[in-house]
């Protein structure tokens, strides 16, 4: 494609033949892209591939779509990309394509319908779930919802976002250069969303997804499963410190965020949903199946 945006209608990027020396590196399949017959081309100096692609970056035009493990919508939903974030395209099939997120790298398939030539965004949804208006009317029918975090082109008119899908309301969307001054202010927008596991807000959230999305829409860029974000957010905070709003606590597979000292704001597999309840109830129902339910707490540097 030599760097073209038009995969989904002339067929699979050009791949890329290298003859390597050496030890093939070891990577995390979830953030480097690479199967069994095709990778990314920037792995061609660290990794041996049969063939190599050059990533072609699509915007996702769907409210929201899942990430997926295989070719299949039985395989497991592993993340979800919302309407108007990037999808990097390394191999494009009749109805999938494979490649990586724009936002945090995180490979897999996706549906290929729902995905779109680049855009360019201007507006950011900033409410839970926003109608998508047919009219520049809040008494018109409602032709869509997006997800909070999802991103869209358009112009403002009177009290809507002109989009080429429909009307936005003005108190629902903020321009992508604006910032929340308080991202937990952000996550507390989705309580009450269901739980559901590998979700970033498009019906349902899981617990990273959550923290992803929340410290996303205040710029701040963070990976998407616990383990990486344990690895990789903030710094640690000592044992004996106390929680305030904003740290992280980390559970053996599991995230939360502080709201207060004594506060955990999470998507939890066993409300299904998100809620705040104290911290103190989580590690005591937890408590039989670890002996340390507490595995790491982190603070975001201000």
């Amino acid at each position: 494609m030599n760097g073209t945006i038009t995969p989904l209608r002339n067929g699979p990027p050009e791949r890329t033949r290298f003859e390597l020396d050496g030890r093939s590196v070891a990577l995390d399949r979830r953030i480097h892209a690479a199967r069994g017959d095709l990778a990314d081309l920037a792995l061609a100096g660290v990794l041996f591939s049969a063939h190599y692609a050059r990533a072609v970056p699509l915007t996702c035009v769907a409210p929201g779509t899942g990430i997926f493990s295989a070719a299949a919508s039985t395989s497991e939903a592993i993340s979800e990309l919302l309407r108007g974030e990037i999808f990097h395209a390394l191999d494009v099939m009749t109805d999938w394509a494979w490649g990586f997120c724009g936002h945090d790298g995180y490979v897999g398939y996706i549906r290929r319908d729902a995905l779109d030539v680049l855009e360019t965004p201007s507006h950011r949804i900033i409410v839970k779930s926003a109608p998508l208006f047919s009219a520049p009317d809040i008494k018109s029918p409602i032709a869509d919802h997006w997800p909070g975090g999802a991103l869209f082109s358009g112009e403002v008119q009177g009290g809507f976002v002109a989009c080429a899908e429909g009307f936005i309301h003005v108190r629902h969307a903020e321009p992508v250069e604006a910032k929340p001054a308080d991202w937990v202010a952000v996550a507390e927008r989705y309580l009450g969303q269901p739980y559901i596991w590998g979700g970033r807000g498009h019906r349902g959230i899981d617990c990273s997804g959550l923290v992803q999305v929340a410290l996303g829409q205040a710029g701040i860029s963070v990976p998407r499963d616990t383990d990486l974000q344990c690895e990789g957010i903030g710094s640690p905070i000592d044992s004996d410190a106390a929680l305030k709003r904003g740290d992280l606590v980390f559970f053996p597979g599991h995230v939360g965020i502080m709201t207060d000292a004594r506060t955990l704001l999470h998507a939890n597999a066993h409300w299904m949903t998100v809620v705040k309840e104290p911290l103190a109830d989580v590690v005591a129902r937890l408590a039989d199946a670890h002996p340390q339910p507490i595995i790491a707490r982190r603070r975001i540097s201000a």
